[in-house]
This record gives C-alpha cells, structure tokens and sequence, in this order.
C-alpha cells in the first residue's frame, strides 16, 4: 500500500479535482438520467431496441458513450483507493457502457438496495409517472 501511495503522490491534486468533479456531476447527472429512462424501461424482459439512426452516427455515439463509460470505471476504480465517490463512478460507468447482461445487471440493482424507491421519489419530483417493473 506504501508503494502505491508513493506512486500516487505526484498526482493528489488531480485525483482530488477529478474526485470532485465526478461527485458534482453525479449530483447533476443522475436526476437527469433518471426522468429520461421511460416508465415501462424494466417491464420488459428485455431491452428495448431504441429507433435506428444512420448507421454512422449509431457508432460513432455508442462508441464515445463506451469511451466515456470506461473513463469513469477506471476513474472509480482509482477512487476507490483514493478520496472520491468511487462506488458511484464505477457504476455509473458500468450503466453508460454497453456489454452483454447489462440489462439484467440493471433490473437486478433496480430491485435491490432500495433504489427504485429513490429512483421513483426523483421521478415524482419532477411530475412523471413512476417505474414499472414486470412481476
């Protein structure tokens, strides 16, 4: 442990402003992403396909949004050794990113640790009905 903190050293004040910038942004972000997921997203057993747009642009943001999801899995990943909301980052991460089983990761997650509860509480917040899931 020495040895890696010998090795992070040079980096704390970039650590630390990664650190906040991840816990200011999941404050922001989550909210938002929460009253875009529609109501019936868990009723199914699985995903739903989203309309297709060209091809090119399909990619190209399924790409920069794994790139993106990665970033914040390796940032979790740091914080979870170092001050920051790593819990968080790495799954948010995990969310952004696409890999197979993901769908059934998030309706297993939604269902435990009491987070459709919250999830529904930001949802009325902002008038919208609240999340269904299929028995």
């Amino acid at each position: 442990m020495d040895h890696l903190i010998q090795i992070l050293t040079p980096y704390a004040e970039w650590l630390v402003a990664i650190s906040l910038l991840t816990f200011i942004g999941s404050l922001l972000l989550v909210p938002f992403l929460v009253i875009r997921i529609p109501a019936d997203y868990f009723s199914h057993n699985r995903r739903q396909p989203l309309e297709s747009n060209h091809p090119f642009i399909r990619i190209s943001m399924r790409f920069l949004k794994n790139l993106f999801g990665l970033f914040l899995v390796i940032a979790g990943l740091i914080m979870l050794i170092t001050p920051g909301q790593g819990l968080l980052t790495l799954l948010a991460g995990m969310v952004i990113m696409n890999y197979p089983g993901k769908f059934k990761l998030e309706r297993w997650l939604v269902t435990r640790f009491r987070l459709l509860p919250a999830m529904n509480w930001i949802r009325q917040r902002y008038k919208l009905p609240p999340l269904e899931l299929s028995d």
